[in-house]
């Protein structure tokens, strides 16, 4: 199995961001299109577009971020290419051994299914609009935007762990939003997505509320956010859960109503759009 995934410094590093930050977040985008999918990295390959203005201590600590990132994934970067770029390019591919019939696609979800995800949303969003609009200075940031933003993480293990457990149908990441990973997946599957619930973070919260912003817009339609978002077995949900350690939170249910995805809420459903985040837009 090959993965690859490509970093551009201009639409992918906010600023603020360094760039051992940077080139660790480019595995980590790559890291987790492949946890999804209950498959551990091998090896990786990286190929760098370097603008002729980095120093060399900035080349330094591009490779300081793809060694470290590297080895906190456990795998090894056995090669790749450096070339001149007018922008900063950071381009890695993955390689992984699977069985198709072991790894978890998107396209196997079916009506009755738990719909579930590892965690809370809109972090990422938040952390970006704080540094993006100067809502807060960078050392103001909660922790959790903060972390969301400039220190990404790939839920990997767990990924593995989900996937053998045999409980989950069909998994993709929510790096380009949960609005827009829910209709990928309903697409996929040929089913709709029914929502109980919208797993906002309570930083995410507290920031909406400071600043006037939409909580669920957030956490629906931000992007670069790692987590999981899983169709289950209802009967295997149990086990799914303890395979998780806490980390699996139902938010809605797998239906042949409808395509496409809504939310149930006051009595009413509302569609929701399929949109993810646009890369550094200060204003949605």
């Amino acid at each position: 199995m090959l993965k690859t995934d490509m970093l551009v410094g201009s639409t992918d590093i906010p600023p603020g961001m360094t760039l051992k930050q940077a080139a660790r977040k480019a595995v980590v985008a790559n890291v987790s299109d492949l946890a999804v999918k209950g498959v551990r990295p091998l090896a990786g390959v990286v190929a760098l577009g370097l603008p002729a203005n980095l120093s060399k201590q900035d080349v330094r600590d591009i490779a300081f971020g793809l060694a470290r990132a590297a080895r906190e994934y456990g795998f090894p970067l056995v090669g790749g290419d450096t070339n001149e770029a007018k922008d900063l390019t950071i381009s890695i591919a993955l390689f992984a051994l699977a069985h198709k019939r072991d790894m978890v696609l998107r396209s196997g979800a079916r009506p009755g299914d738990i719909v579930a995800v590892t965690g809370n949303f809109g972090d990422a969003a938040a952390g970006l609009k704080a540094v993006l609009e100067k809502k807060m200075r960078p050392s103001q940031l909660a922790r959790p935007l903060y972390e969301a933003v400039f220190l990404p993480r790939a839920p990997l293990d767990l990924g593995l762990k989900l996937a053998s457990s045999g409980a989950v149908t069909a998994s993709i990441d929510s790096s380009d939003g949960l609005a827009w990973s829910l209709h990928e997946l309903s697409r996929s599957s040929h089913v709709g997505i029914r929502l109980d619930t919208v797993p906002v973070s309570n930083a995410a919260m507290k920031f909406a509320d400071l600043y006037g912003y939409d909580e669920k817009a957030l956490a629906l339609h931000g992007g670069e956010e790692y987590h999981l978002v899983l169709t289950v077995r209802p009967s295997r949900f149990a086990a799914a859960s303890r395979v998780a350690k806490g980390r699996l939170k139902p938010i809605g249910v797998v239906t042949q109503e409808f395509r496409g995805v809504r939310l149930r809420e006051d009595g009413k459903e509302i569609v929701i759009a399929r949109k993810g985040w646009e890369h550094f837009k200060a204003n949605k």
